[in-house]
């Protein structure tokens, strides 16, 4: 298909032109005018796109790109080589960030809330990102905070940090991707159990301390896995493009 066409889709698909962000969303870096292989991952670094040039990849989807408001714009060190890798293979470089948050069906807070068996009821905090709910076996499907830990640890295959006393019953859960610790209160105010996110600052340990919300730091890479790779699926199902995931792992 063409790339243009893609980028219309995109665009229209994650309703980008609807959220406020601090980046610009959408085609980023302009490379080759037809576009038949997709690669998606989590980050544009330069293992990403060395690996999506090694795939034969003509366009890169990815939650992280670049340009961030008040980051240096200039195009030197590791910014100007990322960018030559990109220009130097053709491949068109796609960068979708809190669009592809907040999808409802292909987003990343949707896709963790699926693969940890939540059951979203609504969405609170700026543009609704915070979403909260019970699990899909119901309200009574009550268990204690180490066992829903262990779960969100198999799901992610990356052990969380957890701030809470393992024995405390969960029954209704909030959750944001990334680093999203700073909405945290918000998740108190709701009244939830626990707080799943990506990372954790020093201040919210004693606010799950002192609250009684437990706090879990799944991983900001870890949670933000699964919107890349819902869309990219998407994009092979309806426009039969070639589709891989490359997974470059990050600790944080």
């Amino acid at each position: 298909m063409l790339r243009d066409d893609l980028a219309r889709h995109l665009d229209q698909l994650l309703d980008a032109s609807r959220v406020k962000d601090y980046c610009p969303n959408g085609l980023q870096v302009e490379g080759r005018a037809e576009v038949a292989s997709l690669v998606t991952g989590v980050t544009a670094s330069a293992a990403l796109i060395e690996a999506a040039a090694a795939a034969g990849a003509d366009a890169l989807l990815v939650h992280h790109g670049y340009f961030w408001r008040g980051e240096d714009p200039r195009l030197v060190g590791a910014r100007k080589r990322r960018i030559e890798l990109l220009l130097a293979a053709g491949i068109n470089l796609f960068a979708y960030h809190l669009p592809l948050d907040l999808h409802p069906e292909l987003g990343n807070n949707a896709q963790l809330a699926a693969r940890l068996g939540l059951a979203p009821e609504g969405r609170t905090g700026d543009q609704d990102l915070v979403a909260y709910g019970t699990f899909t076996a119901g309200p009574d499907a009550a268990r204690d905070l180490a066992t829903f830990a262990a779960h969100v640890g198999a799901q992610l295959g990356r052990e969380p940090l957890v701030i809470g006393d393992p024995a405390r019953p969960v029954r209704r859960v909030a959750w944001c991707t990334g680093a999203a610790q700073g909405y945290f209160e918000t998740a108190v105010a709701l009244g939830v159990d626990v707080y799943v996110t990506g990372e954790i600052s020093e201040q919210h340990v004693h606010l799950a301390r002192e609250s009684g919300v437990a706090f879990v730091a799944a991983g900001h890479h870890a949670t933000e896995r699964f919107g890349v790779q819902a869309v990219g699926a998407h994009l092979e199902q309806t426009f039969g493009l070639r589709h891989r995931f490359i997974d470059v792992p990050s600790p944080v």
